[in-house]
Formats: C-alpha cells, sequence, structure tokens
C-alpha cells in the first residue's frame, strides 16, 4: 500500500507540476517516481528479517531513474534475458483503489449513503458523533449525554499508537466533518492551516507556499515534519492532534519544537471564547480538555532578507537594513528518515545583522527551541539567547553558550541517557553557529542556508563545524570527503548466486511459495481464520512483581461494559491435569503462576471476553494483590545468582570438550590480559505476535490452531494440562508469521491457556497476544556476563584462552542448558591454542528466556571479535591482522571441532577470508578510511571484517508424499513455514524426487505440488522447526518419500510403455490407482554422523560515526556466505540478508530496557527499535559461495537462516574503529591510560557512541581554540 500511494502521489504531483525533475515522461512501463522516492516508500515498514533490500529494489524497479542493472534482481536473470521484461510494468490506470462494492457494503452496515453522512453511528459500545460546526461541538460536549460519559475527541486517533487505551470510552467525537478545522487560509504574511489537516497535507502545503524552496524555511519545517512518524501515520494524523498531545500529554513532538522556533501561533476556542496565543504560551497553558477546541495554526512567512515577512523582527520592530534570517532544525534518532522519536529535537532562528564597527555579523534576534529531551514540553532557551544576542560569536561566547545550554536542558528525572541528550543541545548550537576555517575561529561571514536535507538530523548536518564559509548555500568538507548525505537511502549493491542444475528443479530461484498469498493479504494466519460461533477472546493478566505471592485477582468494576466474562486460573485446571505451560527435555514448566509468581511478566490467569480489544483492556485493568511476607528479594542479575549460588544444573554431555592444558598455554605467552564482557536480550519482534485458536470438539476432543514452531509438543502439553490422551488434542499449524525461535517454546503457553479457557467453557476461545504482552512474556536472547584470560605471543599467536560463562535464563530452564555449549561451539572458530572454560546457568527471578535465531552462537562469536580486538588493542596492531593469524588450519579445526572434521576442500573459510581482505579494493579502502579521518574532525569511519564458524545439527523430521487421483500432489512435512522459504524448497524437492519418472517433466510437475498444514494427527512426530536445518531436513524426508513412490510407479510405467509407448503423469497416476499402487508414501528421516556440519562465512563492514551526536551509518557490507550447493539460491540469499539485519540490531540498535523489578519497559515499537531501511548498509553486496558436491550433505546443501546473523558483529566492530579514530582526536581524548582499548556496549546505540567520544567533545574543542582563551 506505501508504494502505491508512492506511485499515485507522484502522478499527482506531476499533474499538479509540483514535481522537481523534468516533465518529460517517463519511459514506457515506468512511474513518475524516482528511486529515492521508491525507498522512502517503505520507511515505516518494519520487517527486519527480510533484509529490506529485496523490498526496496521491487518498489525501484518502478522509478523512472533506476538503473535496472543496480537491482538485485539482476542475479536472477539468465543471461540474454531482456530485463525489464521480466519486471511488472507500471500502468497508470491499473492503480488499485478502494473497490466500490466494499465502500457500498461499508455504508450500508453503518447506514451511511454519498449523499449524506449521519451525524452519529451508534455501535454495540460506543457511539461515534461527526459533529458539522465547531457550533455543534459544543452543543454535544454541553448536552446531557455527555455529562457522565467517558468522552474522546479524534481525527485521526493516531494518538493510540502512543498511548494505548486503558478504558473503554463511551462516545467519539469525530472532528473532521468541521470545515474550519480543515481549512487552508494563505496570506501574504503567513499561513493558516487547519487544526484538522493531516501533517501530510501540511507538508504539501508548505512545500507549495515556499515556492520551489524560494522560501528556506518553509521547506525546512516541511522537511522535518517528513521525519515524524512514518508516511502511513503522517497521513491520517493531524496537525493540531500532535500540538494537542504536546500540550496535554507530555508529547515528545517535533512538530511543537520547529512551529515554536518559527514564531507560530495557534487559535484556539474554550466554550464561546475564541482567542490567538503564542505556541509558546499554549505549550505553558493547564492541559487541554474538551471544552477547549484548536482552530488552525498560524506560520508566519520570513524573507531571507529583513525577517518576517513585511519587514518586522520576532518582537515586531522594524528590521534594521542588511538584516538576514537563519533557520535550521534538528533532531537525533535512532533513525534517520523518522518513525523513532527524537533523544532530542531542536529549532534555531536567528535575523543577523552586519557590525558596523567590525565588519562581522551579530545576532540581532535569536529563538532556541528544544524539545523532546524529557521535559514537559518544547521550550525556549531565553536564557542563553540573551547571552548570545547583540555578540560576535567567537569560541569564548559560544562555549559560555554551551556551558550554559548544558545547565538548562536539563531532562526530569528517570529519563533515560539523560547527559547524552545535554550534550546533543550543545552539539547542535554549536553546529548553528559554529563555522570553521582553516581549523581556526573566526566570526561569522556569511549567511548559512542549507540545502534540502534537514541539518543534523541524526548525526548528518548540512552545516556546521566543518563547513566552508565562504558560500552562501554552506556544504559541510565531509560531503566533499565522501561522507553520508545524499539523497538515496541505498546505493548499488551487488549480490552473487551460482545456480546448481544437477537436481532440477531444486537449485534454481523459484518464486517463494505463497508470495503472492501474502503480498495481497490473503494468505491465512491463525487469527486470519474467521471466528466460530460463539467464539470469545483472552488476554493474559500478567504478574507485575518479580517474586510475591498472589493472594486475589479482581477485575476492575468500573469496566463493566466491557462483557468480560470470567477468568480462568490455575484453579480451573481439571481433576486429572496439572500446572504445565511448556516442556522441553529438560523438564516441564508452569502455565500460571500459583501460589507464588517467580518473576514480572508470568503469566497468573486469562480474562475472557466478547472481544480480544476488551480482554487487552481488562487484563491491563486487573487489579492483583501480591504479599512478599516470608520471601526472600528476588534475584534480578547474574551478579546476585552467583552471589546466592542461584544456578540451574548442566547436564556434563551436553558440555564440550576443553582443548589443551591451559596453565602450560599462558606460560608460554609474552603478554596476558582479562577484562569481562556484558551482553543483554533481545526480543525476537516476529510480525505476528503468539497467536492461538481453540476450539472444543465432540468427546472431550479439542482442535487447536497454533501458531508455533513445535505443534508437536503444543500438543503434548496441552494434553497434559487437561488431562487428555494426545488423541484428543489436534494442534493444526499453516504458516507462521515469523518466529526465530520465539514461537518455540514460548508459544506453548499461549496454546495451552487457550486450549484451558475453551475446555472449561466449552466455547472457542481465541487468544492474540498484543505487542506489549508479548514482549513481556516471551523472554527473548539469553543475557550474559563473560570474563576472560586470554595469553598471546608479540605476534598477536594467542597461546591460552579461559572463560568463565555467566548465563542468564530466567525463571525456568527453557532450552538454556543448551546455551553453553552453543555458545562454546562459536567461539572456538579461531584457534586458541589451549582452551579451558567454567559456566553457570544462573537462575533469576526475570522472565524466563528462550531460543532466539542463534542461540548463544551469536554471544559466543561477538565475544571471540572482543577478545580479538583486546589482543590487537594491547599489542597496537592491526586486528584484522591477529584474526588471520589465529584462524584454524585444518589440523586445528578438526582438534576444536573433532565431530565435524573438514578436508582441505572442505574447509572453506580461510579463501573466503582471503576473498573479503586480500583484495585491493579492500586495501584501498582502508587507505581511503584514513585519509578520510584525516580531513574530518567531527566524522570517523572504520573498517573491520569478521570470520565465522557456525556448528549446525540435522534432527528427525518426517514427509508424506500423496499423489491424488487428478495427478495433482499433496507433501506433509514436520518442517513449519515461518516465513523462511521452507514450503519452496520442499516443493522444489518433491518434483525433483518424483522427476525421476520423468526427468524432463519435472517443471511441469512443481505447478502440481501442494504443501500443506501441519496437524499433529495425520503426520506425527514432527519435531521442532529450529537450528537452521530443518528446511534440509524435510527436504531429505520428502526425497526418501518420492523415491518410495518412483519405486512402486516404475513397473506399472515400464508395462504401460511397452504397450503404447510414451505415457503421460495422469495417464500414469489413473494406471496406478488401476491396480491397486499406494500412492501415499511417509519416511522418517533420521540423519547419520554427517548430521553435523559446519558452516563458514565472512563480512566487512564499513561504518561511519558523527562525533556531534554518536549516530551510526554503514556504509557499506560485503558477506561472503558458504552455502554449500543451495536448494534454492533466491531463498537463500533473502535468509543471509535478513539474518544479517537481524544482527545489525542485536548489536546496534534494539535497546532491551527493564525496571527495577525485573519488567520490560521497552516493549513497544514507540521504544524499542529494530532496523528499518534506513538503518541498513547502504552499499550491501552479497556472495553466496557455492561449495560444490559434498556426499555427506543434502544433496551438497547447508544451512543459510542463522549462521549469517554472527557476521553482523562486523558492524560493531567497524563502529569501535570508527570510535578509536575519534579517540585520536585531541578533543575526544583523555580516555584514560590506554585509549586505544574501551568496552563498547552491545547494542551500540547512538548515546553509547555519543559517550565514548565525549559529552563534552565540543567544549573541550571550544576551549583548545586560540579565541577561547
Amino acid at each position: 500500500m506505501s508504494l502505491a500511494a508512492a506511485l499515485a502521489g507522484a502522478e499527482a504531483k506531476a499533474r499538479a507540476g509540483r514535481r522537481p525533475e523534468p516533465d518529460d515522461d517517463p519511459p514506457e512501463g515506468f512511474a513518475r517516481l524516482t528511486a529515492a522516492e521508491a525507498e522512502r516508500a517503505v520507511a515505516g515498514n518494519l520487517c527486519r528479517c527480510t533484509g529490506y533490500r529485496p523490498i526496496a529494489d521491487a518498489c525501484k524497479s518502478f522509478a523512472a531513474d533506476v538503473d535496472l542493472e543496480d537491482l538485485g534482481l539482476n542475479s536472477f536473470w539468465r543471461k540474454g534475458d531482456a530485463h525489464a521484461s521480466k519486471l511488472p510494468r507500471y500502468d497508470e490506470g491499473s492503480i488499485g483503489v478502494f473497490p466500490e462494492f466494499l465502500k457500498a457494503e461499508i455504508r450500508a452496515s453503518s447506514g451511511v449513503d454519498d449523499l449524506y453522512t449521519p451525524p452519529a453511528l451508534v455501535g454495540s459500545a460506543s457511539t461515534w458523533h461527526r459533529p458539522r460546526s465547531v457550533e455543534e461541538y459544543y452543543k454535544l460536549v454541553g448536552s446531557e449525554l455527555f455529562g457522565e460519559s467517558r468522552t474522546k475527541v479524534v481525527v485521526g486517533n493516531t494518538a493510540s499508537g502512543v498511548y494505548r487505551e486503558t478504558d473503554v470510552y463511551d462516545r467519539y467525537i469525530d472532528l473532521r466533518c468541521i470545515p474550519e478545522l480543515n481549512s487552508v487560509n494563505k496570506e501574504a504574511n503567513g499561513v493558516h492551516i487547519g487544526a484538522a489537516v493531516p501533517i501530510s497535507q501540511a507538508i504539501e502545503i508548505l512545500r507549495v507556499e515556499a515556492g520551489g524552496c524560494n522560501d528556506v524555511i518553509f521547506c525546512k519545517i516541511a522537511d522535518h515534519m517528513e521525519k515524524v512518524a512514518s508516511p502511513f501515520v503522517r497521513n491520517t494524523a493531524s496537525l493540531g492532534g500532535n500540538l494537542i498531545m504536546a500540550q496535554r500529554d507530555q508529547f515528545a513532538s517535533d512538530v511543537a519544537t520547529i512551529l515554536l522556533a518559527a514564531g507560530s501561533s495557534i487559535c484556539i476556542q474554550a466554550s464561546s471564547k475564541r482567542l490567538t496565543v503564542t505556541l509558546e504560551n499554549f505549550l505553558q497553558m493547564p492541559p487541554c480538555d474538551h471544552k477547549t477546541l484548536l482552530l488552525n495554526i498560524y506560520i508566519p512567512r520570513w524573507t531571507l532578507i529583513g525577517g518576517l515577512s513585511g519587514g518586522k523582527t520576532m518582537d515586531g520592530t522594524v528590521s534594521k537594513i542588511g538584516t538576514s534570517v537563519l533557520f535550521e532544525t534538528y533532531r537525533a534518532a535512532p533513525r534517520p528518515l523518522g518513525n523513532a522519536v527524537a533523544y532530542l529535537n531542536s529549532a534555531f532562528l536567528a535575523q543577523v545583522s552586519s557590525d558596523e564597527t567590525s565588519s562581522s555579523l551579530v545576532l540581532t534576534e535569536l529563538c532556541l527551541a528544544f524539545g523532546a529531551y524529557g521535559s514537559q514540553h518544547a521550550i525556549r532557551a531565553r536564557n542563553i539567547e540573551k547571552l548570545l544576542v547583540g555578540k560576535p560569536i567567537t569560541a569564548s561566547v559560544l562555549l559560555e553558550a554551551c556551558r550554559l545550554l548544558k545547565e538548562t536542558i536539563v531532562p526530569k528525572e528517570g529519563t533515560r541517557h539523560a547527559a547524552y541528550r545535554s550534550s546533543l543541545a550543545v552539539a547542535f548550537l554549536f553546529s548553528f553557529l559554529y563555522p570553521v576555517t582553516e581549523g581556526t575561529l573566526k566570526p561569522v561571514k556569511a549567511v548559512h542556508l542549507n540545502g534540502y536535507v534537514t541539518s543534523g538530523t541524526n548525526g548528518n548536518p548540512n552545516c556546521g563545524p566543518d563547513a566552508d564559509v565562504d558560500v552562501s548555500l554552506k556544504k559541510i568538507n565531509d560531503v566533499n570527503s565522501g561522507s553520508c548525505t545524499n539523497d538515496r537511502i541505498l546505493e548499488y549493491s551487488n549480490q552473487i548466486i551460482e545456480i546448481n542444475k544437477d537436481y532440477l528443479p531444486v537449485g534454481i530461484p523459484t518464486k517463494k511459495v505463497g508470495a503472492e498469498l501474502q503480498t495481497s493479504g490473503e494468505a491465512v494466519f491463525v487469527d486470519d481464520i474467521p471466528a466460530p460461533k460463539d467464539c470469545v477472546y483472552g488476554a493474559f493478566i500478567y504478574s507485575t512483581k518479580p517474586l510475591a505471592h498472589v493472594k486475589s485477582i479482581k477485575l476492575d468494576l468500573s469496566l463493566e461494559q466491557l462483557k468480560t466474562l470470567e477468568v480462568v486460573t490455575v484453579k480451573d485446571i481439571p481433576e486429572g491435569g496439572s500446572n504445565v505451560g511448556a516442556n522441553t527435555i529438560f523438564g516441564p514448566e508452569p502455565l500460571f503462576g500459583d501460589p507464588v509468581t517467580q518473576c514480572a511478566g508470568e503469566p497468573l490467569g486469562v480474562v475472557i471476553a466478547e472481544t480480544q480489544r476488551f480482554a487487552n483492556i481488562a487484563a491491563k485493568r486487573a487489579v492483583i494483590d501480591y504479599s512478599t511476607e516470608n520471601l526472600d528479594a528476588p534475584i534480578l542479575s547474574i551478579e546476585e545468582a552467583v552471589k546466592r549460588c542461584s544456578y540451574f544444573e548442566t547436564p556434563p554431555f551436553l558440555l564440550p570438550q576443553k582443548i589443551g592444558d591451559f596453565s602450560k598455554g599462558m606460560a608460554e605467552a609474552d603478554q596476558k590480559i582479562s577484562s569481562e564482557v556484558k551482553l543483554n536480550s533481545q526480543y525476537y519482534f516476529y510480525m505476528e505476535t503468539q497467536a492461538a485458536l481453540a476450539i472444543p470438539d465432540e468427546d472431550n476432543c479439542l482442535v487447536v490452531y497454533s501458531s508455533s514452531q513445535c505443534p508437536e509438543t503444543a500438543q503434548n502439553v496441552i494434553a497434559k494440562c487437561l488431562g487428555l490422551p494426545c488423541h484428543n488434542v489436534r494442534v493444526i499449524t499453516r504458516r507462521v508469521g515469523g518466529g526465530f525461535g520465539g514461537k518455540a517454546v514460548r508459544s506453548l503457553p499461549v496454546a495451552t491457556a487457550c486450549a484451558l479457557a475453551a475446555f472449561k467453557l466449552c466455547r472457542p476461545v481465541r487468544m492474540y497476544l498484543d505487542r506489549k504482552t508479548d514482549m513481556i512474556v516471551t523472554g527473548g536472547r539469553h543475557p550474559m556476563k563473560i570474563c576472560y584470560s586470554v595469553g598471546f605471543k608479540s605476534d598477536g599467536k594467542i597461546t591460552a584462552l579461559h572463560i568463565d560463562l555467566f548465563i542468564n535464563a530466567g525463571m525456568t530452564k527453557d532450552v538454556s542448558l543448551i546455551i553453553p555449549h552453543n555458545f562454546i561451539e562459536a567461539l572456538k572458530k579461531y584457534n586458541w591454542g589451549a582452551f579451558s572454560y567454567e559456566a553457570k546457568i544462573c537462575k533469576t527471578n526475570i522472565a524466563t528466556k528462550s531460543a532466539m535465531r542463534g542461540p548463544g552462537e551469536v554471544q559466543g562469536s561477538y565475544v571471540a571479535e572482543a577478545i580479538i580486538e583486546h589482543v590487537a588493542s594491547t599489542l597496537s596492531a592491526d586486528a584484522n591482522l591477529v584474526r588471520h593469524k589465529n584462524l584454524h588450519t585444518v589440523e586445528s579445526l578438526a582438534l576444536f571441532h573433532s565431530e565435524c572434521s573438514e578436508d582441505a576442500m572442505g574447509y572453506t573459510l580461510r579463501s573466503i577470508c582471503d576473498q573479503v581482505t586480500a583484495s585491493e579494493n579492500y586495501q584501498h579502502r582502508l587507505e581511503t578510511i584514513q585519509s578520510f579521518n584525516k580531513n574530518n574532525k567531527w566524522k570517523k569511519r572504520g573498517l573491520s571484517f569478521v570470520p565465522i564458524v557456525h556448528k549446525v545439527l540435522s534432527r528427525p523430521t518426517p514427509g508424506k508424499v500423496s499423489i491424488l487421483n487428478d495427478g495433482s500432489i499433496a507433501v506433509e512435512v514436520g518442517g513449519i513455514e515461518l516465513g523462511q522459504g521452507l514450503w519452496t524448497k520442499v516443493k522444489q524437492m518433491a518434483a525433483f524426487g518424483l522427476g525421476q519418472l520423468c526427468p524432463d517433466r519435472s517443471q511441469e510437475l512443481l505447478e502440481r505440488i501442494r504443501v500443506i498444514q501441519a496437524d499433529t494427527l495425520s503426520n506425527v512426530q514432527g519435531g521442532w522447526t529450529t537450528g537452521s536445518t530443518t528446511s534440509e531436513s524435510s527436504c531429505e524426508a520428502v526425497r526418501l518419500a518420492c523415491y518410495v513412490l518412483v519405486d512402486r510407479l516404475k513397473p506399472v510405467k515400464e508395462q504401460f510403455q511397452e504397450k503404447q509407448g510414451n505415457v503421460s503423469w495422469d495417464e500414469l497416476i489413473s494406471k496406478a490407482i488401476m491396480v491397486g499402487v499406494n500412492l501415499s508414501a511417509r519416511e522418517y528421516y533420521i540423519p547419520g554422523p554427517s548430521g553435523s556440519y559446519l558452516n563458514y562465512g565472512a563480512a566487512a563492514s564499513e561504518v561511519e560515526i558523527d562525533l556531534l551526536t554518536g549516530a551510526s551509518t554503514i556504509v557499506r557490507s560485503d558477506l561472503i556466505y558458504d552455502c554449500g550447493q543451495s536448494l534454492n539460491p533466491a531463498v537463500d540469499l533473502g535468509q543471509v540478508e535478513g539474518a544479517f539485519v537481524q544482527g545489525i540490531g542485536y548489536f546496534m540498535t534494539e535497546e532491551y530496557v527493564t525496571n527495577s523489578d525485573g519488567l520490560l519497559i521497552s516493549d513497544g515499537t514507540w521504544t524499542y527499535k529494530i532496523p528499518t531501511v534506513d538503518t541498513i548498509p547502504k552499499q550491501f553486496n552479497v556472495k553466496l559461495l557455492n561449495s560444490g558436491f559434498h556426499k555427506k550433505r543434502v544433496l551438497s546443501s547447508k544451512a543459510s537462516g542463522e549462521p549469517p546473523l554472527l557476521l553482523a558483529a562486523s558492524v560493531h566492530c567497524a563502529t569501535r574503529e570508527a570510535i578509536r579514530a575519534a579517540r585520536n582526536e585531541p578533543h575526544c581524548s583523555g580516555f584514560g591510560p590506554s585509549p586505544s582499548h574501551f568496552d563498547l556496549e552491545v547494542p551500540a546505540i547512538m548515546p553509547v557512541v555519543k559517550e565514548l567520544c565525549g559529552l563534552d567533545n565540543v567544549e573541550r574543542y571550544l576551549q583548545s581554540l586560540p579565541s577561547s582563551e
């Protein structure tokens, strides 16, 4: 939809004459959309598992200015293909619009027709009012109907995305039908924009009024507004609604800040009184209620010479001749294109005139607005304005202003990263007022009017301390040095694959099964299944205390209209059942906390209501009575668990062997160092949250639809909880909307609770967790603390390593006992000489942690890099040289990974690393980075490469192939389609297997195969879809089943051919049915010793950081991954890119924050930031290496789901290199005796990077200049 809207918008702008490009018609089959616009159209999409690059490429394929050779689609075109003919053609007339028949249905169901929209729509729970005038609005709110009712005034109602509703409103008042609130009045001195006008429309109004950026201030306001929320939200959210939230709810508004600096005013009406007030005064008023209506916003027009239109200054006096206007806006946020609340935003407007005595420029008027930093609302820093007005800007003056500003911009108590936010204010003021020529401060000599890219936004200013002050349109030297500030988000990227044709159609990049269904929204997930008759809905009530007796749970009596039915708790488990909500080979865990809740986030019960929304609200408003009497203090950290010896015991057989004699290795070392690394958790952030639908059947049976990676285990747990035999419980899973391990064990309590409620009520029950609840109860990746001691030679060769590993498992075991094994196996990617370790799995009172994509391996591989870099910094050596020095030989690999030994041909890691780092291009990049860092004071770059060795283990998996009467084929497998392309590979394998009967028709067979949903009573022993190998195991099971069918059908075919020659597939199947051939075969694939094997890959990443804001930009990433002979290179390429981007989230953006009770508070999209299209590598190059034939693997293939995620550590390591370069600058030095070694947290978010570069680096720099003395 976002692309369709962008296409339609481009056409509309062209018709209106508002396109900046020439009016030439685009080539046939292409749209007027630009590639940059296509990329921005999907900036609000949250789907990191795709890697975003292929989505962006598909969108850009419609753009008139795109070079088709730059698209990753090139990887799948055969030589000689006409590229354009392979792409869908753009046809303006075929742009999808909302169907008329659906409009008619909506009108009919709501009593709305084309000619008249009723002023009120009455629903089952609330009434929707649409007043037609301001007067009618006040009549409504003043009537008796509204006296006792709960009323909400809305326009787009997008505030519900920020402030989740925990109340049910009796009445809604929709302001969109009031003409006055939608009006736009343009005047010579400014523009009045109605309060109900959408933000996106306000942006267009400002651009039109700017006259092609002749009014730079209108342009800059519009530019900044495009970084508010996402395109979807801006199209609905109103300008006035944003300001009301800022005034009433302390919303961190960008709009309020930039309009405050621009001198805006607003018109409000309070009952019968109408008045106009400045925006500053409006923000300081008591919070608005329903009696105060915001009517419109006035934005004055500023001229570049003379200030306000009409020659006035900000205070209304006449401007002096020669006065010029400077205006700039800034924001620092986790995402460059917006869709993320800022750590701090600001906007500055200054009037500058020439000093008659010194011929320098002096600030005659100044407005400094700051917001979103943890204040009640946006403010003007009037004390700083007073200090600066009337003075030429020298280093000493600016230093004084910066120091005073840091004392002024102080976030309220409890605001995260408070010192960082204050430092941002200083950085933005510095960028605004401080031009430098040849490293020496001089007074401002020219007005810096910036281009269309908003300066200071996420650390990419268009003006700043490296600016060239001798031109009126200022561009920082960083741009000329190659800094990342261009209009395009993504640059040309290269995807290299090798198509293997030995097992056709296996090996070719066929289209993903169900692609059209998913893109059109027709694919049916659990929550899309139509609700059965009498269906009710459930929501978890979870604990907010980490260790407490639960004395009672009561529903809020004020919410009677929610029609809640009851609360299902542990007391409702039937006789013969048990309080079990999940189970693994390590034991069960409880469904509900009883009688003591073990952690904040543990489910205590399920509220049942008539709608999901009512259930969610009732659950959040539930009143829980806790008691901590006779209980110890909760254990909330690894340190506390160690202190109290709170551990889960790990069976010795799960722990890898130690290598060599550690004491001897340390004795051989020239140097020894020790340190520790701490790693936090990560949330899964699948698109589909946990979901289940339980339907009672006859004779104490249940059918449960579960979004699960392990339906078989769900069946077992539900049966045990209810005290039923397993054959009474049928679990069905068609497809899952993302899993990453989170839909394995953590899906089981949802399915079980849903089944328990349905069993008790004898009614269908559906549960679909809201995002907040899902994040709180599902746990996520394991936090860890790693202490290490390492010995090494002076040339960088490591002789011994010891690790003390502490893993925070949470309150139950889940699968935590396998994490030490995974961690150590990934850590052993280097030859450590002698290697020893101790591992402890800590039992704590936090939500249970579970497997997440690359569980343990991600942390182990990263810690290996941290150790290598520590060794390199101690030796003042290049970390990449130390890496190469300690890569395995074939012999050492056999020692460290004895069960997965490789021959020289199979061990491809060294050649991969050579391809990544030994090329002339890599060396040239290193030289370019050195030059860049030398020439830029406020931006630095780093380059690093990371190798991986990732062990995977195949598991037993069933496969069933059935040929139906018409010759079509149904395939069932134990593996679940999670979006990873399992069905696609299975379908190809089935075509290959059955194609042995007719080798030249395997492609035809491909079209006749359907992979069907998993059903625990139809295909037993389905197992778990985890560990990256389920796709290949499912394929092998299907291949074996196909071979059984081939053996059965061969005699029939031979007999048929003897009589009449060639035989078609349909004829063969018809004949086989007649002679009684069994056309269904099921095989259970059990891997042999070769089920465990090693995966190899390497990545080199280049990162640029901004020393003023801490923002990081991934300039480029090059990945080479050994995929064996890929079963489907298109699917595997997507898996590699998606895994890498998910790893970027872990290492760079996804901050996992809990409160003092261990309850997650970064519990939604507002506070938890996964990567988006504007935070992935600008140049993203991937090569799938075909390492050739390997008889012990499934058709010589290798896994692709998890290993590439480990490569994202290269981004973190490159960021460390960039910070190291920054700390060599005088204004960023002073960090102790060893500035080259420092701890860089994971994730390396903006505040972390900025702190390592110095929160006071601006002040230190100003202080070092001669004029500040």
